[in-house]
C-alpha cells in the first residue's frame, strides 16, 4: 500500500480502536497491531487464479478532474471506465489496477479485430475492448480503460503526446492513489476506496506511448508499465535526424483520434498551435518536441521512472521504429529501473495475437509479482528474449548482446574492409527511387553499395550500426540515407502485413458475457524465402551545399546473418516512401571513402582467416557496468 493511501481495512481498525478507547483502564497503555490486509488473490500453481465472477463484476464510469490543459477556462474531465470484482468489494478487500489508457476507444478502436467501447442506452459501458478485463478481473484485479483528454467521453483536446495527453492520464493514476478528485455522471464526488493504489499500465502503440510518458513523470502509485510497440520520443517518430516522415503529423493524428467523441469541443486552436510549433520546415528538435520526449528531456525522463518496465517490440516495426525501444531501454538501464524485454521478428503486431499462450502466461506472472506482490521467480529469469530467426528465440541478461564492434570501410571496388581507400565515389539522386530498388544488387547509378565477402560462419548482429560519412552535396538542402543489408537467400519473416496474418483459429482467454467475450483470432508469421533482408535504416538532413561530416545512427536489429551471406551497406540520398524528400532534384552526391566508416555492433568474428584477409580484427566494446536490477521477492507458496 502506498503511504499516501489508507485502505478500508486500515480505516476499520482505527475506528474500532477509537470506539473502544473509553473502556480502557486509566493509567494503562494499550497497543494494537493491525491485522494484515486480506489478499485479493487466491493462489493456484503459483499464480492468481480466476475465482471471481466476471459477469457479476461492478461496472462504473467516473470522470477524473484534471487541470485545464486546453486553456478553455474549464478543468478537463477524464472518463475512466472501470470493472472490478464484486465479491472483493463486498468484503472490503482492496485490489490493484491494470489500466489501458487510450485515445482510440471510439475512433480507430483497439486490437487486431478493432474492438470499440460500446454503451447501453443509459450510457453504461457494455463492452471493454481487448482481453485484459476478461482475464484479470476474475483473478482479483480491477481493470480501467481511460479515455485520453479530447477523445471518446473525455473533455479537453488531444495534443499528441504532450502535456494534455500525459497529464490527463497522470491525473487518473493520482485519483486511483487517493491524490485527485473524480465525479460520477451526476456530478457526485467518487473516491477510489476499493483499490490499494497500485496501478500497472499496458497498451500497444499510442496506448503504450502514454504509459511511457506517464511513467516518465514519476507519478506515485504507478508500479509497472508494459509498453508494446510504443514511442519513447515523438521527434524520433515524426522524423529521422531532421528529415520528416510526414508533414503536420501531430495535428493530423490529434484530429483523427478525436472523431466520434461524445463531448464536442472546438480544438482548432490546439491543432493550429501544433502546426505552428512542430518545425517541420527545418527539422529542428525544439521545445515542442522536448515536451514529447520521455527519455531524457528536462521535465520527462527515465531518471524519474519509479515503475518497473516490461517492453515488447517487433524488430521489423517500420511504424514505431526500433530506436524507440532501444533508446528507452538504454536510458532505463542508466536509471537503474527494473526491466524486462521481448523482441520478435514481426512488425507492428501485438504479442497477444502472434505469441498468445506464452505472452499471457508471462504477463500474468509479471502483474502478479509487480501488483499483487506474489513471490515468483520472474525477475530471476533472463531479462531479454529475442527472436533472432523465424520462431527461434534466444535469451540473455543484457541487450544488445554486444561483445565486439566491427569497423568496416568502403572500398573503391565495392568491398567492405579495413584498408583505407583514398578516393571518392559519386551517385546521382533519384527522388522517385524506392528502397527495394536501392538495395537490389547490380549496377545502379543512384546509390553506392559496399559488401563483404561471404561469411564463413553464422554471425549475430545485435544493436545499431553507426555510419560516419563525409558527404559533399551541391544543393542547399540535401539528405543522405544508409541501409545495412543481409544479402543471401534464406527463409525470413516477411515484411508484408507486418509479418503476420490473421488465421481462422479463435481462442478464448478469460471469462465472457453475452456483450463482451474473451475470444480472439490468432495470427501466424508470414515466412518466405527472400534474397535479402534490410537490418537497419537511417537518414539525416544536410543543410547547405558543400562537404558534411555526418553520423547516421541506424534503427537497431538483432538477427543472425547466416554462413555464406554477405553484409552490405547501401548509401543513397532520397528515400521515396521512407522519409519525405527535401532534395527532389537529380543532384550529385560524393562520398569520401577514406573519411567514411561503418561501425557494426555485436557482429561475432566470422573466422580468423576471413578477418586476416582484410587486415582487421573486431575490437572489444567498452560497456559501462549497469546498475543492479532490483532483486525479486522469494518464491511464494504454490498452493
Amino acid at each position: 500500500m502506498h503511504p499516501t493511501r489508507r485502505s478500508r481495512t486500515a480505516v476499520g481498525v482505527l475506528l474500532t480502536l477509537t470506539l473502544t478507547g473509553s473502556a480502557l483502564v486509566a493509567g494503562t497503555t494499550a497497543t494494537a497491531t493491525a491485522a494484515p490486509a486480506p489478499k485479493p488473490y487466491v493462489l493456484s500453481g503459483g499464480v492468481s487464479s480466476p475465482v471471481y465472477s466476471y459477469a457479476d463484476a461492478i461496472r462504473e464510469t467516473v470522470w477524473v478532474i484534471a487541470p485545464d490543459f486546453d486553456g478553455d477556462g474549464q478543468k478537463d474531465k477524464i472518463a475512466a471506465d472501470i470493472v472490478r470484482p464484486r465479491e472483493l468489494d463486498a468484503k472490503g478487500v482492496d485490489v490493484p489496477v491494470v489500466m489501458d489508457a487510450s485515445p482510440y476507444y471510439t475512433s480507430l478502436c483497439r486490437g487486431n479485430e478493432a474492438e470499440c467501447k460500446t454503451f447501453d442506452a443509459a450510457g453504461n459501458l457494455e463492452k471493454f475492448p481487448l482481453f485484459y478485463d476478461n482475464y484479470f478481473v476474475p483473478r482479483g484485479y480491477a481493470y480501467v480503460a481511460a479515455d485520453v483528454a479530447g477523445t471518446s467521453r473525455s473533455t479537453g483536446c488531444v495534443d499528441t503526446g504532450g502535456k494534455s495527453d500525459i497529464g490527463s492520464i497522470k491525473a487518473v493514476i493520482e485519483w486511483l492513489n487517493g491524490n485527485a478528485e473524480a465525479v460520477d455522471a451526476a456530478g457526485n464526488p467518487v473516491e477510489a476506496d476499493w483499490t490499494n493504489g497500485k496501478t500497472g499500465m499496458i497498451g500497444k502503440s499510442y496506448d503504450g506511448t502514454i504509459a511511457n510518458g506517464v511513467a516518465a513523470t514519476g507519478v506515485e502509485g504507478l508500479e509497472t508499465i508494459v509498453p508494446i510497440s510504443a514511442i519513447s520520443s515523438w521527434y524520433d517518430y515524426s522524423r529521422s535526424q531532421g528529415l520528416p516522415y510526414s508533414w503536420n503529423y501531430s495535428s493530423g493524428l490529434a484530429a483523427r483520434v478525436a472523431t466520434n467523441r461524445t463531448q464536442p469541443q472546438d480544438c482548432s486552436a490546439t491543432l493550429q498551435r501544433m502546426n505552428d510549433e512542430d518545425a517541420d520546415e527545418t527539422g529542428e528538435h525544439n521545445a515542442f518536441w522536448d515536451e514529447r520526449n520521455y527519455r531524457d528531456s528536462v521535465a520527462l525522463n527515465a531518471q524519474n521512472v519509479k515503475a518497473s518496465v516490461f517492453i515488447y517490440h517487433g524488430l521489423q516495426d517500420t511504424n514505431v521504429k526500433t530506436r524507440h525501444f532501444s533508446t528507452w531501454w538504454e536510458e532505463l538501464g542508466k536509471a537503474g529501473v527494473t526491466r524486462k524485454m521481448w523482441l520478435s521478428r514481426v512488425g507492428h503486431v501485438d504479442p497477444f495475437d502472434i505469441d498468445r499462450d506464452e505472452w499471457v502466461r508471462t504477463l500474468h506472472r509479471w502483474f502478479d509479482h509487480e501488483l499483487m506482490g506474489i513471490k515468483n521467480a520472474i525477475l530471476l529469469e533472463p531479462r531479454v528474449k529475442v527472436e533472432t530467426e523465424p520462431n527461434r528465440w534466444v535469451e540473455s541478461y543484457t541487450w544488445p548482446v554486444q561483445l565486439t564492434t566491427t569497423t568496416l570501410r568502403p572500398q573503391a571496388d565495392g568491398a567492405l574492409g579495413r584498408p583505407v581507400a583514398k578516393t571518392t565515389q559519386s551517385w546521382v539522386n533519384a527522388p522517385s527511387q524506392r528502397e527495394n530498388t536501392a538495395v537490389a544488387e547490380g549496377v545502379n547509378p543512384n546509390r553506392l553499395l559496399y559488401a563483404t565477402s561471404p561469411l564463413l560462419t553464422d554471425a549475430r548482429m545485435s544493436g545499431s550500426m553507426v555510419a560516419k560519412l563525409r558527404v559533399t552535396t551541391e544543393v542547399a538542402t540535401g539528405q543522405v540515407g544508409v541501409m545495412l543489408v543481409d544479402y543471401g537467400e534464406d527463409d525470413r519473416v516477411l515484411t508484408t502485413g507486418d509479418g503476420a496474418s490473421t488465421t481462422t483459429t479463435e481462442t478464448c482467454v478469460g471469462a465472457s458475457t453475452p456483450s463482451d467475450d474473451a475470444c480472439y483470432f490468432t495470427m501466424s508469421r508470414n515466412i518466405g524465402t527472400t534474397p535479402l533482408q534490410v537490418l537497419g535504416r537511417g537518414w539525416a538532413r544536410l543543410d547547405g551545399a558543400g562537404t558534411h561530416d555526418v553520423t547516421v545512427t541506424l534503427d537497431p536489429d538483432d538477427a543472425v546473418v547466416a554462413k555464406g551471406h554477405r553484409l552490405g551497406v547501401v548509401v543513397v540520398a532520397a528515400a521515396n516512401g521512407r522519409v519525405r524528400n527535401v532534395d527532389t532534384t537529380a543532384s550529385t552526391y560524393t562520398l569520401d571513402l577514406a573519411k567514411s566508416s561503418f561501425v557494426l555492433p555485436g557482429l561475432a568474428l566470422p573466422h580468423p582467416t576471413w578477418a586476416a584477409s582484410w587486415g582487421w580484427l573486431p575490437k572489444r566494446s567498452e560497456v559501462a557496468p549497469e546498475p543492479a536490477q532490483r532483486l525479486p521477492l522469494l518464491l511464494d507458496e504454490t498452493a
